[in-house]
């Protein structure tokens, strides 16, 4: 899913990454500035603010993750703890925007919803975490119904529609179903 989305935005990021690229500013730059706005993003939310916090995900955090990684190949500034970097902070602005969640939930009184936000981070992150256990073993693990992409996404529609308890449900059942399905596929690459 990652990779088709982008091929069919690179007419959108290609100039943008250009005029960073002048600028010199760096990929981990752009990849920490993302993390606290997606902070930001998870404190309006807490604050009862959900499609405002929705707009400031999807509008200002969501492109800073797909242009880090773009600028780090445009400038030819990839490197090894770029991608660990990447990948770390990933995790730390999904948890802040579900623990603004969690928050929201605890302020309407919501103990079940606050459960879910809790069981959608811990899917979370265990869809990432499968994968990269996987590929350490050197089994290839990009399968499964929801990616990254797909929870950003979600995550988006939810709380620019206002529908923040659907979102944490969808978000527990999908993750975690991913996770499951990556146990499985490395349970049957192991096999043999």
């Amino acid at each position: 899913m990652e990779a088709w989305a982008r091929k069919h935005t690179r007419f959108i990021l290609d100039p943008v990454v250009s005029a960073l690229a002048r600028t010199g500013i760096s990929p981990n730059a752009l990849t920490f500035l993302g993390l606290l706005i997606n902070v930001v993003a998870g404190i309006l939310i807490g604050l009862g603010q959900v499609i405002w916090g929705g707009v400031v995900m999807t509008f200002i955090g969501m492109p800073f993750d797909a242009i880090d990684g773009a600028l780090a190949r445009a400038t030819q500034k990839q490197s090894r703890f770029g991608a660990f970097f990447d990948s770390t902070l990933d995790r730390v602005a999904e948890a802040a925007l579900l623990i603004g969640l969690a928050a929201l939930f605890i302020q309407r009184a919501d103990a079940l919803s606050v459960l879910v936000a809790f069981a959608a981070m811990v899917g979370s992150f265990m869809v990432s975490y499968t994968r990269a256990r996987a590929e350490g073993l050197d089994i290839e693990c990009k399968v499964g119904l929801f990616s990254r992409l797909g929870r950003f996404l979600l995550l988006a529609v939810g709380l620019l529609l206002n529908q923040p308890v659907i979102t944490v449900w969808l978000l527990a059942i999908l993750s975690t179903t991913t996770a499951i399905q990556r146990v499985v596929h490395v349970y049957n690459q192991t096999r043999t």
